[in-house]
């Protein structure tokens, strides 16, 4: 069986975004959940409050080491370097260092960031 071209299409209701739709298969999908909108309990609030601050620490700390050590001497005379003279040659680039310190002021930024817009659902 072929649809007629001239026909026009019949739609059905538009699906609302949240509400339980039916699929091809003829399942519901269950509702999506807002984990963001429901208040947190208390157990829950303290172990998200404990994994931004470990986020924002990580992040601190990890950006300062890429800031600062690409342009320390132990960047480039190191024992992991000594069987690759090309890459030691590579590392010690300009570029490199600044990529690297690039890098390392971005997630400082990302840190804080994530810092300074936490807010605690209550």
């Amino acid at each position: 069986m072929t649809a007629d071209p001239k026909l026009p299409i019949e739609s059905g209701p538009v699906p609302v975004h949240g509400e339980a739709q039916q699929t091809i298969t003829g399942f519901l999908e269950p509702k999506a959940l807002d984990r963001d909108a429901a208040p947190h309990t208390g157990l829950q609030l303290w172990l998200h409050r404990t994994s931004v601050f470990l986020f924002v620490l990580i992040s601190a700390v990890a950006g300062v080491l890429l800031v600062i050590l690409p342009w320390t001497p132990e960047w480039t005379d190191n024992y992991l370097l000594l069987s690759y003279p090309w890459l030691r040659t590579l590392i010690s680039t300009g570029f490199f260092r600044g990529l690297c310190s690039g890098l390392g002021l971005l997630d400082i930024w990302i840190g804080f960031w994530e810092a300074l817009h936490y807010h605690d659902r209550q």
